[in-house]
C-alpha cells in the first residue's frame, strides 16, 4: 500500500515545524520479465573430464561438492572420487600446524614459492579455517595472507571451513586431496586450525608434518608435556631474525633436548629442529632439504606406502563412525525420543549413561 503525506502524523497541523518529504518515487524493474537460470548440474563424469584436464574452476566445484551435506550432492562427489582415484597418490603430502599466530599462512606463502621454484610442478593447498562456535560461520581469509601464492598461476588455495569437524580438520579434505591429486597437483599442503585434536586428523592424511614454533613458549618439560611433538617430522622455530635470533636458537635446543626423551620413532627417521624466518626469507632452503631428505628416506625403507595403507584404513574407520552417528541422530524414533531422555537426565530420574543405553537399543 503507497503512503501519502497525510498519513504521517508528522504533518498533521499540532505538529508545527514538522513535515515529511513525498521521496522519490520507485522506478518499476529494469527488466519484469527477467529470470535469474538455474545453473544445470554437472554430471559426475563432467566433473572428472575437467579436474583431469586441470580446470580449476571445475577443481573448485568438485569440491563444494564434495563438501556439501546434501545427498544428492553426496551421491555425485563419491562417483567422482572413484573415478579419479586411478589417476592419485603421486603427489607429496605435507601437513603444517602451529599455535595461533605462528605465522603458518605466512610461511607457507614462502615455503610454496620456494617449492614451486626449485622442483617445479604444482601446488595445492588446503587451508582449515576454525569455525565459529556460536555463529557456525568461519572468516576463510588465510589467502590474504598468501599475497605472492595466491596469484601464482600452478597453485590453488582452497580454505575450508572446520565445521564443527573433530579437532578442526574438515571432515572431507582427504577427499579434496584426492581430486587435487587428480588434477595435476604433485604437491599438497594442508594447514590445520593449530588448536585442539585438528593435528591427529591431519597427521593421519599427510607424509610428512611440520611443527611451527616460537621462541619463549617453555622450556623441555613442556615441550615433552606437548602431544603434538610425539607426531611431528620436524619442528622449525619462525621469527629467527633481529633481536630474536638467539631466543629462537635457545628454544630449538629446548625443543631437542625434549625430543631426545620421546621413543623413538616408526619410521626410524629422527626429528629435526631448525630456525628460520618466514617474513624474511631465511633458512627456507634448509627446511625443504630436510623435508625431501625424509620423503627420501622412507621411501627407501618402506614406510612411506605402509603409512598410506594405514591412513587408508584410519579414513575407513572414521568414515564408518561418523555415519554410524549421523544415522543414529537422523532416526525418527530416536529424535522423538531424546528430548524426554534429556528431560528424565535433568529431573534425575535416569543417570545419562541409562538413557544414553536405551537410546541405543532403540537403533538395534
Amino acid at each position: 500500500m503507497k503512503l501519502t503525506l497525510m498519513d504521517h502524523p508528522e504533518n498533521s497541523a499540532e505538529y508545527k515545524g514538522l513535515t515529511v518529504n513525498a521521496g522519490i518515487e520507485q522506478p518499476e524493474r529494469v527488466n519484469p520479465y527477467f529470470r535469474r537460470a538455474k545453473r544445470r548440474q554437472m554430471t559426475a563424469a563432467e566433473y572428472v573430464e575437467g579436474i583431469l584436464k586441470g580446470d580449476v574452476t571445475i577443481l573448485s566445484q568438485a569440491v563444494t561438492l564434495v563438501e556439501s551435506l546434501l545427498p544428492e550432492h553426496q551421491a555425485v562427489a563419491q562417483e567422482v572420487i572413484e573415478k579419479c582415484l586411478p589417476f592419485t597418490g603421486q603427489s607429496v603430502r605435507i601437513g603444517i600446524s602451529g599455535v595461533p599466530g605462528a605465522g603458518k599462512s605466512t610461511s607457507i606463502d614462502v615455503f610454496g614459492l620456494h617449492v614451486l621454484e626449485q622442483y617445479g610442478g604444482k601446488l595445492a593447498v588446503l587451508a582449515i579455517d576454525p569455525s565459529s562456535e556460536r555463529t557456525k560461520g568461519s572468516i576463510l581469509g588465510d589467502k590474504t595472507r598468501m599475497e605472492k601464492l595466491s596469484v601464482h598461476p600452478k597453485a590453488f588455495i582452497r580454505p575450508s571451513p572446520a565445521a564443527g569437524s573433530l579437532g578442526g580438520v574438515a571432515r572431507k579434505t582427504r577427499e579434496t586431496i584426492v581430486l587435487c591429486e587428480a588434477a595435476g597437483y604433485d604437491k599438497i599442503f594442508v594447514e590445520t586450525v593449530g588448536v585442539g585434536q585438528s593435528e591427529t586428523a591431519c597427521h593421519s592424511m599427510v607424509d610428512f608434518f611440520l611443527l611451527i614454533q616460537l621462541a619463549g613458549t617453555g622450556d623441555e618439560l613442556q615441550g615433552i608435556k606437548r602431544g603434538i611433538m610425539e607426531m611431528a617430522d620436524g619442528i622449525i622455530i619462525n621469527k629467527a631474525d633481529g633481536d630474536n635470533i638467539q631466543r629462537a636458537e635457545l628454544a630449538a635446543r629446548h625443543f631437542r633436548n625434549a625430543l631426545h626423551l620421546f621413543p623413538a620413532t616408526e619410521s626410524g627417521w629422527e626429528p629435526r629442529v631448525l630456525t628460520y624466518s618466514g617474513f624474511y626469507g631465511l633458512g627456507i632452503k634448509e627446511i625443504w632439504d630436510m623435508v625431501y631428505e625424509y620423503i627420501d628416506f622412507v621411501r627407501a625403507n618402506g614406510y612411506f606406502q605402509y603409512r598410506r595403507n594405514e591412513q587408508a584404513k584410519y579414513w575407513m574407520y572414521e568414515t564408518i563412525n561418523n555415519t554410524l552417528r549421523d544415522r543414529f541422530y537422523q532416526n525418527p524414533a530416536i529424535a522423538a525420543a531424546i528430548a524426554e531422555m534429556e528431560q528424565q537426565v535433568l529431573r534425575g530420574e535416569l543417570t545419562s549413561f541409562a538413557a544414553a543405553a536405551r537410546l541405543l537399543d532403540m537403533q538395534r
